[in-house]
C-alpha cells in the first residue's frame, strides 16, 4: 500500500482525519480571525461547510504578542519626545503601556471572539476559542499542528492590506507550514459556489486528495465540479535551444544532442499530453464511483498560468490544488505551481494535504512485479518522466490484465507516447519559422529583454505544433501579459461594421490581425482606419501563404493539366476547392504521380465517395447548418458531416447549428484536413 494513502481511505473504517464512508472529513475548521473583510468572509465559508447536519464546530483563533509590544516599546522610549522624560511622566506612560498591553490586546481578541461567537450561534454552529500569546503565524500554525482540524482557513490579505497587495505575510508563512489543508479567502464578496470549482490534478496522491474534497465541498454548496490537468510542451524546446546556444560542436556529439532532442521533442508532443490525460481519465473514473458529474480538459502551457486563466475565464469560485506535486521531495514545503497559483488565482484558493491514491493504482502496484529487462528499459527514458511513465506502465499492464512487466509492455506504452519520430533533418526544418510583424511587436513591446529569447522560442514551439509556417500574433498571446493582449479593446461602430463584411470562415483572422495592428500603434482604441491596416495586413499574409504554396508545388514537380484545373473550378472558391486541391496533391505524392488530371482527380472523388457511403447523420440539424452542408460535394458530404457532428458534440450541443459548422471550418482551414481520427479534443471542446 502507497504509505500516504490511510487505510480508512480505502477500508472505509472511521479514522479522525475521515469519516466514516472513507471521504476526507470536513467537520472541524479553524478560523484565523482579525475582523478583516476576507477573515469575516473565511468564517461565512466556514460556516456553509460544516452545517448543522455535518455536525461541524469552528474554532476561532487570533494571536496577540504582547512580550513583542513590550520589547518594542523599551526600546523606543528613548526617543520619545523632550516631555515624557521626566521620570514620573515616563513611569505613568510605562502603566499605560503596560496596562494596554495586559488587558487591552486581550480585550480586542476577545471582541474579535465574541463576534464570531455571535455569527456561530445564530447559525447553530459550536464555536471554540483560542488566544495564543506570540507571534501571529507560528502560533496558527501551531493550532494547526496540536489541534484535531480538518482545514484552516484564513483571508489572503489582513488589516495592513494595500492596493497592489496578492498575498500578506501571516497568509504565506501559514500557508507553507501547514500540516491540514488551508482555504484562502481573496475575494470577500465572493461566495463558494458562486462559479463552478476547478481542481488542478497532476497525478499525485495530494492532486487526487483535493479531488475528492472537491466532491464533498460540491456537494455541500451546490456547485458545478471542473477538473484540469496541465503539461508544458514549451519548456523543453527552450531549454534545447538554450543549450545549443553554449554546446561546442564536440560536446554536442558526445552529449548525443540531436538524439537527446528528438527524444524529448516526441515525449513532450506525444507522451506527456497522454499522461496527462490519462490523469483526467483516471479523475472520470473516482468521480463516476462516487456519483458525481465533471467536466475535464486539458491545457497546455506554463501550469500555473493556464490554470489560473482557465479559472478566470470559467468564473471559478474556488481553485483546487495539491500542496506539492508530483515531482515534489520530501523536503519540499510548497510546489512552484501552488505559491504561484495562490498568489495569482482571481478566487479562492484551497491548498490540500490530504492525500488519496486511486484504488486502481494501489491495486496494479501491489499486484505487478518487474523483469530485470523492463526496469532496465525504462531507466533510459529521462529522470524527469520516468515517475510518470511507470505509472503509465502500470496501468496499461493492469487494464490488459498483467501482473508481470516485461519489456515487450514497456515498448507498447513507448510506442503509443512517442508514435511518430522525426529525423535530425525535419527536426532542423521545423526550426525554420518565420515572423510576422503583429507577432514581432507583441514581443518588442509587451516582453521584457531578459525574457523576449524564451518566449520567442515558446511562440515558435506553437506555431510548429499548429503547423503554421510563421509565428502569427496568436501564437505570442498566450505567453503574454498586457492590458491588450487581454481583450480590453474598444471597437468604433465604423471598425466593427468593417469587421462584419469579412466572411464569417475568415472572420476571427481578421479579428486577431486588426488587434495585432492596434497594438503595434500602442493603443487599445480600433478605428476604421486601424480595421483596414489590419485587414490589408491579413490579406498580405494570404497572398504570402498562397505564393509559398505555389512554390512548394513547383518544388515537389507536381503539374496540373489543364482538364484537371478544369475539374477544380467547379468547386465554389474559396476554403473547399483549396482543401481539396491539398488533399488531390497529397494524394498525387502519396502515388508518384508528377501530373494531376481529371482521371486522377476522379480516383480520390472515388475513394472518398467510397468512404461516404459508409457515413449516415447521427444527430438533427438546424435549417440554416444543412443548407451550407448541401453545398459540399455529394461524394464527400457525410464525411464532412460527420465530422461537424463531432464539432458539434465537443461543443455541447445536441443539434449541429451554423456555429459548429464555423467551428470545424476554421478549424480545417490552412490543414487540408477535416480527418480528426486519434486526435484529442481537436475542435477544443471539453468533453
Amino acid at each position: 500500500m502507497n504509505p500516504s494513502q490511510p487505510a480508512a481511505a480505502l477500508s472505509g473504517e472511521p479514522d479522525t482525519a475521515y469519516a466514516a464512508d472513507g471521504q476526507p472529513r470536513l467537520s472541524k475548521i479553524l478560523v484565523a480571525l482579525d475582523a478583516s473583510e476576507q477573515a469575516d468572509r473565511a468564517l461565512d465559508e466556514a460556516l456553509r461547510l460544516v452545517q448543522p447536519a455535518f455536525d461541524g464546530e469552528i474554532t476561532g483563533i487570533h494571536a496577540y504578542a504582547a512580550r513583542l509590544h513590550d520589547a518594542r516599546f523599551r526600546q523606543m522610549e528613548g526617543g520619545l519626545p523632550e516631555r515624557y522624560l521626566e521620570e514620573e511622566e515616563m513611569q505613568y506612560q510605562r502603566d499605560v503601556h503596560d496596562d494596554l498591553i495586559t488587558r487591552g490586546l486581550s480585550i480586542i481578541t476577545d471582541s474579535y471572539h465574541d463576534v464570531a461567537e455571535t455569527t456561530c450561534k445564530s447559525a447553530d454552529i459550536p464555536f471554540q476559542r483560542l488566544s495564543p500569546e506570540g507571534k501571529n503565524y507560528r502560533r496558527i500554525v501551531d493550532a494547526a499542528e496540536e489541534g484535531d482540524f480538518d482545514v484552516l482557513a484564513l483571508g489572503a490579505l489582513g488589516l495592513g492590506a494595500v492596493p497592489g497587495s496578492l498575498i500578506g505575510t501571516v497568509c504565506e508563512r501559514v500557508v507553507r507550514r501547514s500540516p491540514i489543508d488551508v482555504l484562502v479567502i481573496k475575494d470577500a464578496s465572493l461566495a463558494i459556489g458562486d462559479g463552478p470549482i476547478v481542481v488542478a490534478i497532476d497525478g499525485s496522491s495530494k492532486s487526487y486528495g483535493v479531488l475528492r474534497r472537491a466532491f464533498e465541498i460540491g456537494r455541500r454548496v451546490d456547485a458545478e465540479i471542473r477538473v484540469v490537468a496541465a503539461y508544458d510542451p514549451y519548456y523543453h524546446y527552450v531549454a534545447f535551444n538554450k543549450i545549443a546556444g553554449v554546446l561546442s560542436e564536440e560536446a554536442g556529439k558526445v552529449f548525443r544532442f540531436r538524439e537527446q532532442e528528438q527524444l524529448h521533442e516526441e515525449l513532450i508532443d506525444e507522451g506527456i499530453a497522454k499522461i496527462y490525460q490519462s490523469h483526467l481519465d483516471v479523475a472520470e473514473k473516482i468521480a463516476t464511483g462516487e456519483g458525481v458529474e465533471i467536466a475535464t480538459k486539458l491545457l497546455d502551457g506554463k501550469a500555473f498560468k493556464v490554470i489560473s486563466e482557465y479559472a478566470r475565464e470559467a468564473g471559478a469560485s474556488l481553485l483546487m490544488v495539491g500542496m506539492t506535486g508530483v515531482h515534489a521531495d520530501n523536503s519540499l514545503d510548497i510546489g512552484g505551481n501552488a505559491e504561484n497559483i495562490l498568489r495569482q488565482a482571481p478566487c479562492h484558493v484551497w491548498i490540500g494535504q490530504y492525500s488519496y491514491t486511486p484504488p486502481m493504482d494501489v491495486i496494479a502496484e501491489e499486484t505487478t512485479s518487474w523483469s530485470t529487462e523492463a526496469e532496465e528499459f525504462l531507466s533510459r527514458a529521462p529522470d524527469f518522466v520516468q515517475g510518470m511513465a511507470r505509472k503509465a506502465v502500470i496501468r496499461f499492464a493492469h487494464e490488459a490484465g498483467h501482473t508481470f512487466i516485461t519489456r515487450d509492455i514497456v515498448e507498447k506504452v513507448a510506442f503509443q507516447m512517442m508514435p511518430g519520430g522525426k529525423s535530425n533533418e525535419q527536426l532542423a526544418d521545423d526550426q525554420a519559422v518565420a515572423w510576422s510583424a503583429e507577432a514581432t511587436a507583441l514581443v518588442e513591446n509587451y516582453v521584457e529583454p531578459a525574457m523576449k529569447s524564451g518566449i520567442r522560442l515558446r511562440a515558435e514551439k506553437r506555431a510548429r505544433r499548429e503547423g503554421s509556417a510563421d509565428v502569427l500574433a496568436k501564437h505570442v498571446s498566450p505567453f503574454i501579459d498586457s492590458k491588450e493582449n487581454a481583450g480590453d479593446f474598444t471597437w468604433a461602430a465604423a471598425a466593427m461594421a468593417r469587421l462584419s463584411r469579412v466572411p464569417e470562415t475568415m472572420r476571427d483572422t481578421a479579428r486577431d490581425r486588426i488587434e495585432a495592428a492596434a497594438v503595434e500603434r500602442g493603443t487599445i482604441e480600433i478605428t476604421l482606419d486601424i480595421a483596414e491596416a489590419g485587414l490589408q495586413a491579413s490579406r498580405k499574409a494570404m497572398g504570402k501563404a498562397v505564393k509559398k504554396r505555389k512554390q512548394e508545388q513547383r518544388t515537389a514537380s507536381l503539374q496540373w493539366s489543364e482538364d484537371g484545373e478544369a475539374r477544380m473550378a467547379r468547386i465554389p472558391e474559396g476554403f473547399m476547392r483549396d482543401m481539396t486541391r491539398q488533399r488531390i496533391e497529397a494524394f498525387a505524392r502519396k502515388n508518384g504521380v508528377q501530373t494531376i488530371t481529371t482521371e486522377l482527380v476522379a480516383e480520390k472523388y472515388a475513394e472518398w465517395g467510397a468512404g461516404s457511403a459508409r457515413q449516415e447523420r447521427a444527430m438533427e440539424w438546424d435549417a440554416d447548418a444543412a443548407a451550407r452542408a448541401a453545398k459540399i460535394p455529394d461524394f464527400i458530404r457525410p464525411m464532412v458531416e460527420l465530422e461537424i457532428e463531432r464539432c458539434a458534440r465537443e461543443l455541447g450541443l445536441d443539434r449541429v447549428s451554423a456555429a459548429a459548422v464555423d467551428k470545424a471550418a476554421s478549424s480545417w482551414k490552412g490543414s487540408g484536413e477535416f480527418h480528426s481520427n486519434g486526435k484529442t479534443n481537436p475542435y477544443g471542446g471539453e468533453g
